[in-house]
């Protein structure tokens, strides 16, 4: 009922937003001699608001199309080079800029970045990928929203996860090194210590895990205090509803982009409230700088998409209420997941200081897991005043945590070599 209640509601906002829109366009039009004058910029401001909070936010687009390597120019390629009902693998490889030549891939470590599944597109590590682009051949995994995926499609869980990173690994065709941004890395260190325990040729080379929930008892904050206090009844009740015709996954159990959405904006509320009254007084102003900062952050971080039930549910089951993978429970398709398997895989964990999601603790307990692993394939790594989003994005992580992280996989990818 909720799902058909927040589309009703978008649809019922149409004449508002073409009016509005409409507005916009008069008083920021050229033609229009009073769209420089503070009145014209004010009532400007007012309807691009109003556009703003009424308009749907689709599945942004990644925008990559050009690096800058060793101080010089670099395209860069897009490709799906893999996909299933619930993700593309998004292949993005350097080329150099030469029209007298054919252009042909750079010659770089391949790098799988494992985007979180967790309410927002892959394309909130735009600025991750950018970054890493400079020294790999980097992979993404671009997660499907749920609502559009048909029912007929079938299930997709925590296990399924598990498995869809091992099958990722072997279409790479190499020991790739693998980052897990958030959400990711509980399923990520499973899937690795299961590929090990197989000697897999394909399992990791390296893992680099970035403000991961890999135990989730440790520093808890407001979010694994929610997961802890509520039953999963609650969860089951509360927070999965039924998608609406006409989306393709139709009839699809999910947990909703948008309830996650307000969730995380009523915790902040005075924060996002703040933000958007500068952005009022910037487009007043006339600072087009400063408020195009603020939308290009508004139009990702309000861009989401759902979770199908049972990957949602078993996520909090597994990862914030049992926490069967730290404790060594897990069990996956029948077999125990052995972490003590895991011997030749370098892994590094990164967390922010100030990081109010996986509070710091969360992530570094992957070494303590790691039994058989020896001490120099180990690198824990906290990043001093950075938040969640400082850990994989941003000023202090192009320059402090990712030259470090870079350092890392290099040391790494010389072992591997040698053994």
């Amino acid at each position: 009922m909720l799902y058909s209640l927040h589309e009703a509601a978008y649809n019922s906002a149409t004449p508002v937003r073409i009016a509005a829109e409409a507005a916009r366009d008069f008083w920021s039009s050229p033609l229009n001699p009073a769209s420089s004058s503070k009145l014209g910029r004010t009532m400007f401001a007012s309807a691009d608001m109003l556009s703003n909070l009424t308009r749907r936010y689709g599945r942004p687009q990644w925008g990559i199309e050009q690096v800058t390597v060793k101080q010089k120019p670099v395209a860069v390629r897009q490709d799906v080079v893999w996909k299933s009902p619930w993700v593309k693998l998004r292949r993005f490889s350097r080329e150099p800029i030469d029209l007298r030549r054919a252009r042909a891939p750079l010659a770089a470590p391949p790098l799988l970045i494992v985007a979180p599944l967790s309410g927002h597109f892959a394309t909130l590590l735009r600025g991750t990928v950018e970054t890493f682009l400079q020294d790999f051949d980097v992979y993404v995994t671009d997660w499907s929203n749920a609502r559009d995926v048909p029912i007929i499609e079938g299930r997709f869980d925590f296990h399924d996860y598990i498995d869809q990173i091992g099958d990722i690994l072997r279409h790479i065709g190499e020991r790739a090194h693998v980052v897990a941004v958030c959400q990711p890395g509980p399923p990520v260190l499973a899937a690795a210590a299961l590929m090990a325990e197989n000697d897999d040729p394909h399992r990791p080379a390296s893992m680099s895990f970035l403000g991961s929930p890999i135990d989730a008892r440790l520093a808890p904050t407001a979010t694994n205090r929610l997961a802890e206090d509520k039953p999963f009844s609650w969860f089951q009740e509360a927070m999965i509803y039924t998608v609406p015709a006409p989306y393709g996954g139709v009839m699809r159990r999910v947990y909703p982009g948008f309830v996650q959405l307000y969730s995380f904006m009523s915790m902040n509320a005075d924060k996002h409230q703040e933000a958007h009254q500068r952005y009022f007084g910037n487009l007043v102003e006339g600072d087009g700088d400063s408020a195009e900062k603020h939308r290009e952050f508004y139009d990702e971080y309000l861009s989401v998409l759902d979770m199908t039930e049972e990957f949602y549910l078993q996520t909090i089951d597994v990862v914030f209420q049992r926490y069967l993978l730290a404790k060594g429970e897990l069990v996956h398709r029948g077999r125990p997941v052995n972490l003590g398997a895991i011997t030749d895989v370098a892994t590094m964990s990164v967390e922010g200081e100030n990081d109010d999601i996986s509070g710091v603790g969360q992530t570094q307990a992957v070494h303590g897991l790691l039994p058989n692993l020896p001490d120099d394939l180990h690198e824990l790594y906290v990043q001093p005043k950075v938040g969640h989003y400082g850990v994989f994005n941003g000023r202090r992580f192009n320059d402090e945590i990712y030259p470090r992280i870079r350092d890392f996989i290099e040391r790494s990818e010389s072992a591997v070599v040698a053994g």
